[in-house]
């Protein structure tokens, strides 16, 4: 494949990723995106398969579906109702359904108890320490909109070094500066597999950013954020996530929003071999 045409698939791919994440209440179709990309909707569909090894929708129900789960944990005072429209389902009934075919319980026995469970089969394997940082204490922040040039990445391991090092040879070659690096977080690891989970490497650049080499511009939307300053070393990000999510959020008086949480690297452990970051980590949030 010429290295033009790959750039256009993956920016096809990022495009569309981008506009379900941004728009995942809403009912998306694939006469929508096939219009975003200018294609057919038989190529469109023909090349997301082909990039994605998934159908369109059954990425979008996955995508739909991995919200839920976290968002069904942070924001307690939700109903099931309220969290299914957030996700994009005006059926309360194909919510309850499409959900307790992938985690086991409804939505309610979920929200319950039905996580605990999950999550210890999630991380039977893993020793994860909910009060290694209970002692962080946010400051609420409003965060503008932001820029950036990135890369997606499936999985939450070590093969994201990978990811970042193709990042940093594009901005060398590309004289492009930027001592802002970031880490999107689309998934909650202690309720969704490490292989599965979605994130995102990027760094800050101009609006008028122009990818190539399957580098694209991706606009994070200004919002209300907890910011949670810390450091640590490789697995404990885990950790943090386990404090935010599990033990923070539901006692605090914010909810989350479908928004990622992500990470603002003071110092990048996935780069230079270093064995511990400096992080910034920043959960969108509104008012109970």
């Amino acid at each position: 494949m010429k290295k033009n045409t790959k750039h256009l698939r993956t920016n096809i791919i990022n495009k569309t990723l981008f506009y379900i994440y941004k728009y995942i209440d809403t009912n998306i179709s694939l006469e929508e995106l096939a219009s975003l990309n200018n294609l057919s909707k038989y190529h469109f569909h023909r090349i997301f398969k082909e990039e994605t090894n998934q159908t369109l929708f059954n990425k979008i129900t996955s995508i739909r579906l991995q919200k839920a789960s976290s968002l069904l944990l942070t924001n307690q005072d939700s109903t099931i109702s309220q969290i299914a429209n957030m996700c994009g389902y005006s059926s309360h009934s194909s919510f309850i359904k499409a959900f307790k075919n992938k985690f086991i319980y409804t939505p309610l026995e979920y929200k319950k108890f039905g996580y605990k469970e999950f999550s210890q089969s999630i991380l039977k394997n893993q020793n994860i320490d909910f009060n290694k940082f209970k002692y962080l204490s946010p400051k609420i922040k409003i965060i503008d909109t932001k820029y950036y040039a990135y890369i997606r990445h499936t999985g939450y391991d070590k093969s994201i070094s990978k990811t970042w090092d193709k990042l940093l040879a594009f901005a060398y070659e590309n004289k492009l500066n930027s001592s802002v690096q970031i880490g999107l977080h689309h998934d909650n690891p202690l309720l969704i597999k490490h292989h599965l989970c979605n994130y995102v490497a990027g760094f800050e650049v101009e609006k008028n950013f122009m990818g190539s080499n399957g580098i694209s511009l991706l606009e994070f939307p200004k919002s209300l954020c907890a910011v949670f300053t810390t450091s640590g070393e490789y697995g404990d990000i885990f950790n943090i996530m386990a404090y935010v999510y599990h033990i923070w959020l539901p006692k605090s008086h914010y909810e989350a929003l479908t928004l990622p949480a992500y990470t603002i690297y003071n110092k990048n452990h996935f780069i230079n071999n270093n064995k511990t970051f400096e992080i910034d980590f920043y959960v969108p949030v509104c008012l109970r």
